[in-house]
């Protein structure tokens, strides 16, 4: 099992501070693991078994804890007010009115919480509300490279492994199957999306028309890292098809998969006017994998799209606001806000080794005044610096 060092060093900085854990990320990132090794860790640092309280609420015998007050009920009656307890609720969107048990929970000073969920409106509404300065959200996504690198423990070859990285799911359970049956990992990453796309997202919203979404979700699959609007995509889907689609519900759907975590939407940021665009942002997929069963993406295909795919989430990993730059008539990948007075910008390329595709990454970096880090991601197998800009091989980035 890969230990995701990452998440549990949070974890562990979180323990018995006086703050809700919220972790959330599309479901199969592995919320549900993290909790589990971190319960084990609880374990070895003392606590007792009966101190520890777990429920999952996809689990069939707790079904009848869908009422809040009887969920309240249930955890109370096995708590000592004499001694501390860690409360752990595994995908807690399934209650209704939770955020008032949570809340509940919150004011008895010996309870430390932490709880998952697979839609980010767990973070939005009357959570928020009642729960303002009360809660740190840790956000779950698939495997990085490093941990896919530990996964695949016994494969020495860096470079044929990030290839597979590049073009393969990176969900946890995922991983495992590729390592036995292959053949299988379709299956399995099916059953994901068709979960998100059913459970999370059509349920939910109570949509009447899936084949709707299904064409929004192929075209945006195939335009990943491509600056897009709701109205271009109508317009595109429009064209081909007898079947309307409005902007509007375009955007709708587009927030549905934001809110479950298959995408991610990064802004325009403008680095002369120092203002955020409100058009043709870029989305980010989750998992590539997930390409696999809507488009039938090809192996070593749309490489330089991939490639800045999983920059984008390495660099939400590490922390800060991810932004799409525009500097004039060019466009910067990254720009990266880590604090008010700290900022980074990012070039993303396969390869820059062909003298026109060198000229033109490196020509977005043109006339930006500040000092702030700046840097070029490739394949290339040459590390150098560049009048100031860090050309870097994306393996050595990553596992660096």
């Amino acid at each position: 099992m890969v230990n995701r060092e990452y998440y549990l060093a949070k974890l562990r900085l979180l323990k018995d501070k006086n703050i809700i854990k919220i972790i959330t990320g599309i479901r199969g990132s592995g919320k549900s693991t993290i909790l589990e090794l971190f319960r084990k860790e609880l374990l070895k640092f003392g606590v007792k078994k009966s101190n520890i309280i777990s429920i999952n609420f996809e689990e069939r015998e707790n079904l009848h804890l869908a009422n809040w007050e009887v969920l309240y009920d249930e955890i109370i009656k096995k708590i000592n007010k004499n001694e501390s307890y860690y409360v752990f609720l595994d995908e807690i969107q399934m209650i209704e009115n939770f955020e008032k048990m949570v809340n509940s929970l919150f004011v008895k000073k010996n309870i430390d919480i932490y709880i998952t969920g697979s839609n980010a409106l767990l973070l939005s509404g009357e959570l928020s509300t009642l729960l303002t300065g009360r809660y740190i959200a840790i956000n779950i996504t698939p495997y990085s490279f490093a941990e896919y690198r530990e996964a695949f423990n016994k494969e020495t070859n860096k470079d044929k492994l990030f290839r597979r990285y590049m073009n393969a799911s990176h969900f946890p359970e995922a991983v495992n199957i590729s390592q036995t049956a292959p053949e299988l990992v379709n299956d399995y990453i099916r059953s994901i999306y068709d979960t998100v796309i059913n459970k999370d997202i059509s349920q939910r919203y109570k949509l009447r028309v899936v084949d709707n979404l299904r064409r929004v979700i192929d075209f945006v699959f195939n335009s990943i890292g491509s600056p897009i609007s709701a109205s271009n995509i109508a317009n595109a889907l429009n064209r081909n098809s007898d079947k309307e689609i409005s902007h509007n519900t375009v955007k709708n759907y587009l927030d549905y998969l934001c809110q479950s975590f298959v995408l991610y939407k990064a802004r325009r940021y403008d680095v002369k006017g120092k203002e955020l665009l409100t058009t043709c942002e870029k989305y980010y997929l989750v998992d590539l994998g997930l390409r696999q069963i809507t488009s039938g993406d090809k192996f070593d295909s749309d490489l330089d799209h991939k490639l800045e795919n999983l920059v984008y989430f390495e660099l939400l990993r590490r922390g800060g606001e991810v932004f799409v730059g525009k500097n004039k008539d060019k466009e910067i990948d990254f720009i990266v806000q880590k604090n008010a007075k700290e900022k980074e910008y990012y070039q993303i390329a396969y390869t820059v080794s062909n003298e026109k595709t060198f000229n033109k990454e490196m020509a977005a970096f043109k006339d930006i005044k500040d000092n702030y880090p700046k840097y070029l991601i490739t394949m290339d197998f040459d590390n150098s610096s560049i009048n100031g800009i860090k050309k870097i091989n994306v393996m050595d980035w990553l596992v660096g």
